[in-house]
């Protein structure tokens, strides 16, 4: 039995490794060039007047020296090669399906492991995703792996709609899980836009964004690009939503809302980004008491006193507060320096907010807030303005 071995060069290109005419078959796409050598080793045996091909293998390595200087007309004529050998490799008995299966299982394995983009054909549908072609084998893309650009885009259709339209088109996925054993080939099409999108975004970044759904623990936002396309989804913490203590997200976040966010954290390892809307504000713990007290001529002697002319008494709960603070190690000394009132009710419950300003000799500085009162507090600390919030935020856990 005669058999043919064809090497396709050289190939370094980012765009379709393979393109299958079948229509059962879809088009692979890399995103990036690591792929140096494809080789397609087929035994073809003479049966009549027909050959059956046997099987096909697909071999990553890493790029060298003389692939990186492969030319356009060399990658063109790889991939047409690539795509004639493929196209005629049409199982003829069951043994032969199965080799060929196997080798797509194979090859299924290699994306897996690589990282590397496929253009997968969409079948059909079911409750939970979609089911994509992979050659000769079909796999699964479960629901929350699409990217977030198809409902964004068409906010009114439901989930099964969407699916429905797709079918037929042919969107870019990573392979996600491949197990020949227990038949499960899963894709996700929001890595594969991850792959994409990702290095656009850094740490600060406000977008615009679409509240996609909502959870306990927060609210996932779709992030809207220039073109107005949501192509990341990032999660809004609960504790991010707002500087006031928020007990349900729902209460402020619903399904479909647009919002504005801030990029706090990428972890491109896990693809995962963590978003604020509270950062968008000031922090009003950052405050100082000559911020939020008028001190003009108009505000009469009322608006201001000292604990030099007079005694000060500490707003209600601020006795147990300093008690604790004094508890704190690098905390010496805790007194109320002077108070005053403003022109509006800010709360009427006990706040406590840190002074924006570095101590200095020792001498930091802490605002109570209750109604119109306002009080400044010094504490005599060996500590830097984070470990004082920190501090104070063991003690306020402790304090009833």
């Amino acid at each position: 039995m005669p058999v043919f071995t064809a090497t396709l060069g050289s190939v370094s290109f980012l765009s379709q490794l393979f393109n299958h005419s079948d229509a059962s078959s879809s088009s692979s796409l890399l995103n990036q060039s690591k792929l140096s050598k494809l080789c397609c080793k087929q035994s073809l045996t003479k049966r009549g007047s027909s050959f059956s091909s046997s099987i096909y293998t697909l071999k990553v390595s890493a790029p060298s020296a003389s692939s990186t200087s492969a030319t356009t007309d060399d990658s063109k004529q790889a991939e047409v090669s690539a795509t004639a050998l493929l196209d005629n490799s049409v199982p003829s008995d069951d043994d032969d399906k199965q080799e060929r299966r196997s080798a797509d299982w194979k090859a299924a394995r290699a994306y897996w492991h690589s990282g590397f983009i496929y253009g997968g054909r969409v079948e059909g549908f079911n409750g939970g995703g979609l089911l994509i072609r992979f050659y000769s084998v079909v796999g699964f893309l479960p629901f929350p792996q699409l990217s977030p650009s198809h409902s964004c885009k068409e906010p009114s259709k439901t989930i099964q709609e969407i699916a429905k339209s797709l079918v037929g088109t042919i969107i870019p996925v990573k392979v996600i899980q491949a197990e020949e054993e227990s038949r499960k080939l899963i894709f996700s099409e929001k890595e594969a836009v991850w792959s994409k999108f990702s290095a656009k975004i850094k740490v600060g970044d406000i977008f615009e964004g679409r509240v996609g759904y909502v959870e306990d623990y927060g609210a996932f936002v779709h992030l809207r690009f220039p073109d107005g396309q949501c192509y990341l989804t990032g999660l809004v913490h609960i504790s991010e939503v707002s500087w006031d203590l928020v007990q349900d997200v729902r209460d402020i976040l619903t399904e479909g809302d647009d919002v504005e966010v801030k990029i706090i954290k990428i972890d491109r390892g896990k693809s995962r980004i963590t978003l604020s809307i509270k950062q968008l504000e000031e922090d009003p713990l950052l405050e100082t008491l000559d911020k939020v007290i008028s001190q003009d001529d108009s505000a009469g002697s009322d608006s201001l006193s000292t604990s030099e002319t007079s005694t000060i008494e500490p707003l209600p709960g601020l006795d147990a507060i300093f008690k604790e603070l004094l508890q704190e190690d690098g905390i010496d000394d805790v007194r109320i320096s002077r108070q005053g009132f403003e022109k509006r009710v800010v709360s009427q419950d006990l706040q406590l907010w840190l002074s924006n300003a570095p101590p200095s000799d020792n001498m930091f500085t802490l605002l109570a807030r209750a109604g119109r009162q306002v009080q400044e507090i010094q504490l005599k600390t060996s500590l830097d303005q984070d470990g004082i919030k920190k501090a104070l935020q063991r003690v306020l856990e402790r304090v009833p």
